[in-house]
């Protein structure tokens, strides 16, 4: 039986002026984005260009922003390089 794909961050290029509804509560179906209804929401207006690491299967403790839990733990520092470059 094949594992299910992880669910990877959104990598999103954002400019000033973009204005985002970001979800914390890790319940919106549409993850990294909010639902308008949601009174949980993070709301940013962008004052600078940059590049957004953001959640989309909800682990993270720091949402709407990915802190990398959706990866299994490893040890040793071998092993993290070895998962960033070759993503397992």
């Amino acid at each position: 039986m094949d594992k299910p794909a992880p669910i990877l961050p959104e990598v999103r290029q954002v400019k000033p002026g973009d204005t985002l509804s970001l979800c914390r509560c890790g319940r919106s179906p549409q993850l990294p984005d909010c639902l308008q209804a949601c009174s949980d929401k993070l709301e940013l207006t962008i004052q600078r260009e940059q590049l957004l690491l953001l959640c989309r299967c909800g682990l993270s403790k720091s949402l709407p922003y990915c802190d990398g839990r959706h990866n299994r733990p490893v040890d040793g520092l071998g092993a993290r390089v070895q998962r960033f470059f070759k993503g397992i």
